[in-house]
């Protein structure tokens, strides 16, 4: 059997109870969770490389798993970035700010 994990959404529960968390910590949680997301992103890059190399051996018995875990990792990559250029073209909007 496959090692492709099962792919499911956090809960509104879930995500209601990470903001109160982070509310409640301040300037530090923004850099924790930042990290924290980096990461994730980096362990649905592993998992994603772990099905393309399932398929290209043959070892994927659910094909459907495989192709959800590589668009995972595709659109995680793509809201990665989207938010790293968000935050760039905020940074130089407050550099060409004038006092």
């Amino acid at each position: 059997m496959s090692t492709i994990n099962n792919i499911s959404a956090p809960s509104t529960a879930d995500l209601l109870k990470e903001k109160a968390s982070i509310e409640k910590s301040g300037g530090k949680a923004f850099a924790q969770q930042l990290k924290s997301a980096l990461n994730e992103v980096n362990e649905i890059q592993k998992d994603s490389e772990k099905a393309i190399a399932d398929l290209a051996t043959g070892q994927v018995k659910d094909l459907h798993q495989a192709a959800l875990a590589i668009n995972k990792a595709e659109t995680s990559m793509k809201l990665m970035l989207e938010i790293r250029n968000k935050a760039l073209n905020a940074y130089k909007e407050i550099g060409r700010t004038q006092l």
